[in-house]
């Protein structure tokens, strides 16, 4: 096991670059198993989740090859198995997008409950519902989830109950080699989601979105191996733009979309927090330079699907708000039971307070299955800044977390350390080499 101690005080100065985004790389590796044909991912982040899911293909009987910086070569050509085995399943919560490939492969898949951050429930039941209208069964025995469709999957008409990013993407997997059209309407509009369509379409698939949440799928016959470069890492560059704020520093964020940050910028704007786009020489790879430019000002927040503020960032965002004058509200609605990081904050000295706001029909408001809910989770939080944090030792829970709880150390008086620091490197690539490199005084210990 491995930890970080972590020196605080130091802003935060230079350039880093955004890797390749984890909510995507792992997921084309899964869709390259559609085609027989290898496909070459460029710009995939070297995390352990795209670790966990070479392993995964590996022991399918595919290839996953180092092609040069930053690139796989994956080659499914030898797969062989349906079924994943339960230890590398509870690594990632991706296996059960694995259904569509081996489906099309053996009309079979055999798939342990998939894994991931406790961050909440993340049901099946939006995957299990769609592939079954497509003619799939299913069967549960304890954590092992059966499915079969040996006469193959046909197209249909499905709308999602609430809004799955995960679930968008599993059904596309399954819908491009079904029999027929299928139609996904209230389907999740993330840009990952889009990045999964691209590269799928130039692998031969057809598909498109008709608006904003519907997407249709002509199934094909077969798809063909590609050369294609993952997008950038969206998360990434939130919680380095809240790095830099929090510690007062100045940098350079390489290898952003600013347009997948609308959303995220719209908020630096409100608080007063300084940033431009520089150095841009196309639409599709910017700089992000982001900088303290003075006191910054409280600012409320509702996570949201995309377009809205998306929930990766609520973690690193609440931290930065612990330095900005007065009182916000952080109002968390995808997940059920995300903010188990707050109590590390308030040990450090940061005034948080956790509560449930007053909302009329629950049910239909919050994106998570309701009957999951406990007395016992909150789903807001009133932070009230600017806070002076101490230095703490402490266990990271998920990754968000655990870069939540780096930006609080780096912000913090004294030297703090960060167990559990495995959940931080699923989602980060060299994340403590990165940060030194900006100034941050941090080393890992093993």
């Amino acid at each position: 096991m491995s930890k970080f101690t972590i020196e605080g005080g130091t802003p935060l100065k230079g350039k880093v670059k955004v890797g390749g985004a984890k909510n995507s790389g792992f997921k084309l590796m899964i869709a390259a198993l559609l085609s027989d044909e290898p496909t070459t991912l460029h710009n995939i982040s070297d995390i352990r989740d795209v670790a966990v899911m070479r392993e995964i293909i590996e022991n399918l009987g595919g290839k996953v090859l180092v092609n040069g910086d930053h690139a796989l070569r994956v080659e499914p050509k030898r797969i062989t198995k349906f079924e994943v085995p339960t230890e590398l399943a509870n690594k990632s919560r991706a296996s059960s997008m694995l259904m569509g490939p081996l489906l099309a492969r053996f009309g079979k898949a055999i798939l342990p409950l998939p894994g991931g951050d406790k961050i909440g429930a993340r049901p099946l039941d939006r995957h299990l519902t769609g592939i079954e209208q497509m003619g799939a069964s299913f069967d549960q025995v304890r954590n092992v989830l059966t499915v079969k469709a040996s006469s193959g999957l046909a197209g249909s008409s499905y709308s999602f109950v609430k809004n799955t990013h995960t679930g968008t993407d599993t059904l596309i997997l399954a819908a491009v080699l079904a029999e027929g059209m299928t139609v996904l309407k209230n389907a999740a509009a993330e840009p990952e989601v889009e990045d999964l369509i691209n590269l799928l379409n130039l692998m031969g698939a057809k598909i498109k979105r008709t608006a904003p949440r519907t997407i249709e799928i002509q199934g094909v016959n077969r798809l063909h191996g590609i050369d294609y470069t993952v997008m950038p890492d969206r998360n990434e560059a939130g919680t380095f733009a809240c790095m830099a704020l929090a510690t007062k520093g100045d940098i350079v964020i390489e290898n952003v979309r600013s347009y997948d940050l609308t959303a995220f910028l719209k908020k630096l704007d409100e608080i007063g927090a300084k940033y431009e786009i520089i150095d841009t020489d196309s639409f599709v790879n910017e700089n992000l330079r982001v900088y303290y430019g003075g006191s910054l000002k409280a600012a409320n927040v509702v996570t949201n699907p995309h377009p809205g503020f998306m929930t990766d960032w609520q973690a690193v965002w609440t931290t930065l708000m612990t330095q900005a004058e007065g009182e916000s509200i952080i109002h968390e609605t995808i997940f059920e039971n995300r903010f188990n990081y707050i109590p590390f904050l308030v040990e450090m000295g940061a005034k948080i307070e956790l509560f449930n706001p007053k909302v009329d029909e629950p049910e239909g408001f919050y994106n998570f299955n309701w009957e999951d809910n406990k007395p016992e989770y909150f789903h807001a939080a009133k932070v009230i800044g600017s806070s002076v944090l101490s230095a703490i030792k402490s266990t990271v829970p998920d990754i968000r977390a655990g870069a939540t709880l780096t930006i609080a150390a780096l912000s913090a008086e004294g030297t703090s350390t960060i167990d559990g620091i495995e959940h931080i490197e699923r989602g980060y690539e060299d994340f403590e080499k990165r940060l030194a490199s900006l100034g941050a005084k941090i080393r890992k210990v093993d």
